[in-house]
């Protein structure tokens, strides 16, 4: 998500900005058996601080196919509880790792729509990235958004990454939607034209601690607005610096642990995303 001040500009690099102690509440997590969230109260934000060893998740490939400017995966071996998602990426565009997103997504039993509002332009960049984002325009880009969901029935989840974290909660103010995953990326919906958050829609939030792109006071008034919706809120935090953390082809931002924690637990949301 561009922001104003930023120390990271290069895909390959992990130089942060410190940030202030956020006001929400913080679990530290020591372990996987630590991630039992049955007992937080829906309507509080779960604030939760990855750390201890934790066991990598297996990614399943089956091949895409091409469908315009978006590309469609089938379902996964998982066959219960299937959601279909709309994923967005980031202002890289379609890189690995938002392939690698929807292969694992769909390994766990979902059908994923990504959607790539580049046309297949990606870039290694994020000077070059913002400048084309700011050259083609939000408003076109939010436009596109709606415009490649507009066949996938009401009920699916909007997610994306960085930028495309903001194309989900759009997406989710314009068509009825289970939930919205953001995945170092999240606006207040009143950036986007949106008076309020859709009612009743449960959001999941993940960034790094010191993200330079990372903006506390758009999360945190971004979790308000889910709250006065009558929604759940759940904030995921990760020790470092990369922006794009999951994204095994850049190195200088990826974390393989922090990736593994996120990767059990953006399924699970997918799954049951008001549980």
């Amino acid at each position: 998500m561009k922001q104003a001040a930023s120390n990271s500009r290069s895909a390959t690099g992990r130089e942060g900005v410190g940030l202030s102690a956020p006001a929400i509440r913080r679990v530290a997590l020591r372990g996987e058996r630590d991630i039992d969230r049955d007992g937080l109260r829906r309507g509080e934000v779960d604030r939760w601080q990855c750390g201890g060893s934790v066991e990598d998740v297996a990614t399943a490939r089956p091949g895409l196919r091409r469908k315009g400017d978006r590309r469609v995966s089938p379902a996964g071996a998982h066959a219960g509880r299937m959601t279909a998602i709309a994923l967005f990426h980031s202002s890289l565009g379609v890189r690995p790792g938002i392939t690698d997103a929807a292969d694992r997504l769909r390994g766990a039993g979902h059908r994923v729509l990504v959607v790539d509002q580049y046309d297949g332009q990606v870039f290694g960049d994020y000077d070059q990235a913002d400048r084309f984002v700011e050259q083609v325009g939000f408003p076109e880009l939010m436009r596109r958004a709606v415009e490649a969901v507009q066949d996938l029935p009401d009920g699916f989840l909007a997610a994306g990454f960085s930028n495309g974290g903001g194309m989900a909660e759009y997406v989710a103010t314009q068509r009825p939607c289970s939930g919205v995953l953001m995945l170092s990326g999240a606006l207040p919906v009143q950036m986007l034209g949106a008076a309020a958050w859709p009612p009743g829609v449960p959001a999941q939030i993940h960034y790094t601690q010191r993200d330079p792109r990372r903006r506390q006071e758009w999360i945190d008034t971004l979790v308000a607005s889910v709250h006065a919706a009558g929604a759940s809120a759940q904030v995921f935090d990760y020790p470092g610096s990369g922006h794009l953390f999951t994204d095994p082809s850049i190195p200088g931002e990826y974390d393989e642990q922090a990736a593994a924690l996120l990767w059990h637990r953006a399924p699970a949301f997918c799954r049951s995303p008001h549980d």
